[in-house]
């Protein structure tokens, strides 16, 4: 048998996914050393337990931290991750996405990093045409620096596996919800909705609200991840429910659940929004043994009672 990973290096892990991903390591038994900027991230989701340093992956100094601590596993999930500011500004998007994740791969390489676990995106790889769900058979056809980069970083970390024999597996994820989610306009759609129903603010819906997202639900984003590391499997895989909702669908669920009674305002569509995503996890079930677990109006209530608790 393979000896049991002791240490682990989340990026990010003071944000909404990577926050989690640190939560379930630790329950592990895992020695945990988180890298973020805070510049998304909360420190009240930093677990107690985790050795936490607040720099970007784009710092230089990342390659030291990683060369001190010797890490078996690196969880990959600090991003920008704003799709129209990586529009304005694609360098930024690059120096973070791109060339923050070379320099954990540098390090990774240095180390003899036992396994490395990438967050990647499936809402925004896929193209804007066809009948969802869309498997990894589909190509790419990133429509935004930010999706650009993420597809970049893909092939990087099969350069480095190919090249210098670090596994790795990139995790696509559809769009991910759940408590801890950021309810500023760089959050998701649900954890919008939630803050401003429950404040009973004014509730706008994007365009006609006919576009489709699959929404999954983080603990099982969670169990993925923790699926991947004990996996032999390298490559990439979706991970996503397989279900299209609209977002007039979502409010409607979100409507009853907080019994808000709140109208229906249509704004303004989004320049080059994707109008319908899916993601068929077939092959994360297949090599993974994953499959998604929370239903949606569950995960939604599960995120709502965290708002009314916490906030956003």
């Amino acid at each position: 048998m393979p000896k049991p990973y002791k240490t682990a290096l989340v990026t990010g892990g003071a944000g909404f996914i990577g926050s989690h991903i640190a939560d379930a390591l630790i329950a592990r038994r895992m020695k945990v050393y988180i890298i973020d900027d805070l510049s998304t991230g909360k420190r009240r989701n930093l677990h107690p337990k985790a050795v936490f340093y607040k720099m970007s992956v784009t710092n230089p100094k990342v390659g030291e931290v990683i060369r001190e601590v010797k890490p078996d596993i690196i969880i990959h999930a600090a991003a920008q991750q704003d799709v129209r500011a990586s529009v304005n500004d694609p360098r930024r998007d690059a120096k973070v996405n791109i060339f923050g994740t070379l320099n954990l791969l540098d390090a990774a390489v240095d180390v003899k990093v036992r396994k490395s676990i990438f967050l990647t995106t499936g809402g925004a790889m896929y193209p804007n045409v066809g009948k969802p769900p869309f498997s990894e058979k589909i190509p790419a056809d990133p429509m935004s620096p930010y999706a650009i980069a993420k597809l970049a970083c893909e092939y990087y970390f099969r350069f480095y596996f190919e090249q210098h024999g670090l596994p790795y597996t990139a995790l696509r994820l559809a769009n991910v919800y759940g408590p801890r989610q950021d309810s500023s306009p760089l959050g998701g759609v649900i954890s919008i909705f939630a803050n401003k129903l429950l404040s009973e603010e004014q509730v706008t819906i994007n365009g006609d609200g006919k576009q489709t997202r699959d929404y999954v639900f983080v603990e099982d984003v969670v169990n993925a991840v923790l699926l991947a590391i004990d996996s032999d499997f390298v490559g990439v895989c979706n991970i996503g429910t397989g279900k299209q909702t609209s977002l007039v669908q979502l409010f409607r669920l979100m409507n009853k659940l907080t019994r808000a009674k709140a109208k229906e305002n249509y704004g303004k569509s989004k320049q080059g929004e994707v109008m319908k995503s899916a993601l068929d996890a077939s092959l994360a079930k297949k090599v993974l043994g994953w499959k998604p677990q929370m239903p949606l109006e569950e995960g939604v209530h599960q995120t709502l009672e965290w708002f009314e608790d916490f906030g956003g």
